[in-house]
């Protein structure tokens, strides 16, 4: 139970509230002046100090500030007898938890214990309790599910419990977890039945939203409506991740839409990204630009060509908006590129951010990484500290001040990978852990989903007899050479390029300033 710290000059009448308290099950330590309070807090570890604001010597607030300086976490309670307005504005500026008036009651104390000491717990135990009586629901959902929508309605359900039941001693999260992994498999066998139509269907009507669509339908509707818009393309951004900074911009921002769109495969850069800005499939991008298309064996940069693609889209529909495009990839230049944003005037400002990218890139890398973000719940924390504080977080907010619509999406999402599948090609084959393509490609068909002919998937062949094969779930390829080492350095790394909820179902955000 809690510890308390009670000072106020009249204790002796608080008497039957300690002993009210310790019935209860609490500690209670008293004090009867200002610097008593704060010797004992010197010495002492409390979870929670109830504070008179009219005490002789000290006063409550000097008390108040003298406990902070020592203890900042500790939620310091004020209790007065009358709630005068510089009284209060100081109090709070010094970060009170609250305040009570006097005459308190028993009930007032409980409430504020509930509130102030007790909170985390009651809000994990309810979610436990909620979750247990929706999970047969969602069982039910997964099972059944057989459409795009079903899917990304169940997205949205396990996105939701995720954050829900963080806590690390939540009885729920192995429950959660097996139920994700019940919601995977359920989606690769979609894919796997779906995924060919949708790229041989022309409309989207009859399959979900795609990468290649995403300009075509979401962007220039905005601008044929006479909005400014600026498209923000983050690398690597995952639906959950959205989750965790919309309420940072909830104070400058309108959620016009909430939309969960279709990543291409192979869920890699290379392909989903290039699809959005040419509103192409990659085999067309071959095929009609192969000044702009790299193949998988080239060394360089697989993205380097987006605004020349996009510049092709418009030239197709014979479109005639200006634009603007801007890679960011460090924090520097963000500073530099937000100072120049009060000369935009620009209808379409499209800006691609990488910043979740190497985040994702230097977990596997970095040990100490790995440590920070040892699982979902950290990586997610990690993300929100990111944006929190990087210049990303003042670059949206300066975009809404001038007035703009901003489309916040991204190419593809990123799965935690734990189980290694063996695989065997030759040098050639690329070194993604969640695809490969080759044409000597040697696996168990039961643990992958493979395009023996890529063209039917509008992919292009390296080779006459090249074929891609995906890692479902939270598998991941490991070559039988050195197996057992690279199955541990890269279990538990957060991997893209296959077949998951999280890599596939991504955000598609539109922001409207307030």
């Amino acid at each position: 139970m809690a510890h308390i710290l009670w000072a106020d000059d009249e204790i002796d009448i608080l008497k039957p509230y300690t002993i009210f308290l310790q019935q209860k099950g609490y500690e209670v330590t008293t004090a009867t002046n200002g610097q008593d309070a704060i010797d004992l807090c010197k010495d002492n570890v409390f979870d929670i100090v109830f504070l008179d604001e009219n005490m002789p010597g000290l006063s409550g607030l000097d008390t108040l500030t003298q406990i902070k300086n020592l203890r900042p976490t500790i939620p310091v309670v004020l209790i007065t007898k009358s709630e005068e307005e510089n009284i209060m504005e100081q109090a709070i500026g010094q970060k009170i938890a609250d305040y009570l008036i006097k005459p308190v009651n028993p009930n007032q104390i409980l409430l504020t214990l509930k509130k102030h000491v007790h909170s985390k717990e009651i809000v994990q135990e309810h979610a436990d309790t909620h979750y247990r009586q929706e999970y047969a629901d969602i069982s039910y959902k997964i099972d059944t599910a057989d459409t795009f929508a079903a899917f990304t309605e169940i997205q949205r359900i396990l996105v939701r419990w995720e954050l829900s039941l963080q806590d690390a001693n939540s009885p729920m999260r192995d429950m959660l977890a097996m139920q994700k992994s019940q919601a995977e498999a359920a989606f690769a066998k979609f894919i796997q039945r779906n995924y060919e139509q949708w790229v041989k269907s022309s409309s989207i009507t009859s399959r979900p939203l795609m990468s290649n669509d995403l300009m075509k339908n979401a962007i220039f509707p905005m601008l044929d409506a006479g909005d400014k818009v600026f498209l923000v393309v983050i690398d690597n951004f995952r639906y959950d991740q959205w989750k965790v900074i919309e309420p940072l911009l909830t104070d400058s921002f309108n959620v016009v839409s909430d939309e969960i769109y279709c990543s291409i495969l192979p869920t890699a850069t290379q392909y989903a990204r290039n699809a959005i800005f040419s509103g192409l499939m990659p085999l067309q991008i071959q095929q009609m630009y192969p000044q702009y298309w790299v193949e998988e064996e080239d060394e360089e940069s697989k993205n380097q060509y987006e605004q020349q693609l996009f510049q092709t889209l418009l030239d197709r529909y014979r479109r005639k908006d200006k634009f603007s495009y801007t890679k960011i990839n460090e924090s520097d230049y963000c500073e530099q590129f937000i100072r120049r944003l009060k000369n935009t005037s620009t209808p379409l400002n499209i800006v691609v951010l990488n910043f979740i990218d190497m985040l994702s890139h230097s977990r596997t890398e970095s040990k100490m990484m790995r440590e920070l973000a040892n699982d979902e719940a950290a990586y997610l924390s990690l993300t929100y500290s990111w944006f929190r504080y990087s210049p990303t977080y003042e670059l949206l907010h300066q975009i809404g001040q001038l007035g703009y619509k901003v489309v916040v999406t991204t190419d593809h999402g990123t799965t935690r990978v734990i189980n290694p599948i063996k695989i065997l090609g030759d040098k050639n084959t690329n070194v993604n852990l969640r695809y490969k393509v080759g044409k000597a490609l040697s696996y168990n068909q039961k643990q992958v989903f493979e395009m023996v002919n890529p063209k039917q998937y509008g992919l292009p062949s390296p080779n006459v007899s090249s074929r891609y094969v995906y890692s479902m779930g939270g598998d991941f390829f490991a070559y039988p050479n050195n197996f057992n080492y690279y199955a541990q350095y890269y279990r538990n790394t957060f991997q893209h390029g296959g077949i998951s909820l999280d890599e596939m179902l991504i955000p598609l955000i539109t922001l409207e300033p307030k």
